[in-house]
This record gives structure tokens, C-alpha cells and sequence, in this order.
């Protein structure tokens, strides 16, 4: 068990000096970008960390760093790509890449601290964002590859997939906070803000996540309609127009009650609820 846990400990210090050196590489391109500047910074104190014996910080603070210096360069690199418009060559490839980059914090967490939550050990905001990207960018994909009509009649299955994987992590952001239950010795005297967080409603990314899940599982029930797919595939799939229907109508009385006047479109989830009901 020792030595599985040292093991860990070098490939973790093993990949923060990769990520350094990929930093490094793409500083290269644009030396003045914020993302990767606060990466360089983080890293920094991460090789003085495992210089000097690794043993003045906890593994929490040390996983903590190395998922904001994942989220620093993965936002760089992601953002090439939306601004490259997915090249078609390439992205499927450096999305798998991205996804796993993204994915690797809560995995070290497994190895590293296996008896405890991973919320704990990385703290909620940073576990919601993790859920948040990679869902986010597979939306953004789908949404590219939304408007390549001939290439989705040539792929359909790859972009179901992708959907579906995207509206899973999407979900999974907006569970890691529990709902907070009225009735639990919590007192909130603003009834809109009390509404928001028995919903699970948190932040305008939790909104701007429930339109992105509406508008995904919109796609995915238009696309599944035309589809020759057999009973056993489509059993492996996600519900989408329960889950979209559930997701959008709570997005709508959000924005046309507490949110009314803030800035909060309700056209498009309307018009796709009218679909989906």
C-alpha cells in the first residue's frame, strides 16, 4: 500500500513538470495570457513544493493547485479551438485529450486519499468547475458541429455520444451541491434566494448550465427521431426530452420570477419546450 502511494506521489510530481513544460510551450504563442500566466505562477510554487522534500504543504492544498494549473492551461487550449471552429481534422482527438486532463484531479483523489469524498479534498467550486468545462465544452462542439448538416448524416452516433456524454457532466455540475432543505434549520428571509437554493441554483452558471442541457437534449431528440436505432442503443441512452422538459421549465419560472428584468432570455427554452412537451 506504501509503495502504491509513493508510486502516485512521483507520477503526480511527474505530470506537474509535463504541464510545466507545456506551459511553457504555449506561453511561447501568447506570453501575455492571463490563464497561463496564473498557471506558470502555481507551478512554480509546485516544483519548489517537491524541491524541498515535499513536505510543507497537505495533499489537499497540493491536489487543489494542480486542478486550477489543469483549468488555467485546458481554458487556453480550449478557447483555440472555438476560436479555430473545431477543425475536424484534429478536435476529436484533442477533445478526448482535454476531457481527460479534466478529468485526472478526480481520479488522482481516488489514489491518493481513497477514503475521502472528492468534494472534500477539492472543494466544491473547484469540483463544479470541472463538471462545468468538460460539459461546457462539449456543448460548444455539438454546437459547432450542429451547423455541419452533412457531416452529422455521416456521424450521427458520434455526435449522440458526444450529447449525451456532455448532458451527463452537465448534470453532474449542477448535483454537487446538495439542495439546501428549508427545513433543515436553515433560515433565509429573501423567499427568492430560499426558491434558487431548494432548486439548486447557485450562480448564473448553474442558469446558463440548465439552457445548455435544455438545448442539448433538444438536438439530441431531433436527431434520435431521424435515427434507425436499435431498442437495445436506444436503452443505453439518456432520456432527453424528460430531462430537457424537467431542466428548461425550471429555467423559465427562474428567469420569469425572481430573475424577471435581469437579463435572462426565456425565448429559445420556450420555443424548445414546445418541442419537447
Amino acid at each position: 500500500m506504501a509503495d502504491d502511494y509513493r508510486r502516485q506521489g512521483l507520477d503526480l510530481e511527474r505530470r506537474i513538470f509535463e504541464f510545466d513544460a507545456k506551459c511553457s510551450a504555449l506561453k511561447a504563442e501568447k506570453q501575455d495570457d492571463d490563464y497561463l500566466q496564473n498557471a506558470s505562477v502555481i507551478l512554480d510554487k509546485l516544483k519548489s513544493y517537491y524541491r524541498q522534500g515535499g513536505e510543507s504543504s497537505s495533499l489537499s492544498k497540493l491536489l487543489q493547485d494542480y486542478t486550477q494549473v489543469i483549468l488555467d492551461i485546458t481554458f487556453y487550449e480550449e478557447n483555440k479551438l472555438v476560436d479555430q471552429e473545431f477543425p475536424e481534422d484534429c478536435s476529436p482527438f484533442k477533445i478526448q485529450q482535454l476531457l481527460q486532463d479534466l478529468t485526472e484531479p478526480e481520479v488522482l483523489v481516488g489514489r491518493l486519499a481513497p477514503s475521502q469524498e472528492v468534494q472534500a479534498v477539492l472543494g466544491l467550486e473547484l469540483l463544479e468547475c470541472l463538471y462545468w468545462r468538460r460539459g461546457a465544452l462539449l456543448y460548444m462542439y455539438c454546437h459547432t458541429l450542429h451547423q455541419r448538416k452533412q457531416w452529422i448524416k455521416e456521424n450521427k452516433e458520434t455526435f449522440l455520444k458526444c450529447i449525451q456524454e456532455g448532458v451527463r457532466y452537465l448534470m453532474r455540475m449542477l448535483q454537487v451541491r446538495n439542495s439546501v432543505k428549508l427545513n433543515d434549520g436553515v433560515v433565509l428571509h429573501d423567499t427568492a434566494t430560499a426558491g434558487f437554493l431548494s432548486e439548486g441554483i447557485f450562480s448564473d452558471t448553474h442558469l446558463l448550465t440548465m439552457m445548455y442541457i435544455g438545448e442539448m437534449c433538444f438536438w439530441a431528440v431531433k436527431y434520435e427521431d431521424y435515427s434507425g436505432d436499435t431498442v437495445d442503443c436506444k436503452e443505453d441512452r439518456l432520456q432527453f426530452r424528460d430531462i430537457g422538459t424537467q431542466i428548461l421549465n425550471k429555467y423559465v419560472l427562474a428567469c420569469e420570477g425572481p430573475l424577471q428584468g435581469q437579463g435572462w432570455n426565456t425565448e429559445n427554452a420556450k420555443e424548445i419546450l414546445s418541442v419537447l412537451q
